[in-house]
């Protein structure tokens, strides 16, 4: 098996990194859009209970 550069470890550091930051941002965004409608739903139960 060859030896990878010092720029080529870098690249697949730095891809690795990114994936890992961009699945963080997916999951905080999901959880935030829950979080609006499930603030959106109690806060219509709450004007007009049923």
């Amino acid at each position: 098996m060859r030896e990878l550069s010092a720029e080529a470890r870098l690249h697949l550091y730095a891809r690795s990194l990114s994936r890992r930051t961009g699945t963080g941002i997916h999951t905080a965004a999901l959880y935030s859009a829950l979080a609006l409608i499930a603030a959106v739903v109690f806060g219509t139960l709450s004007v007009h209970p049923f």
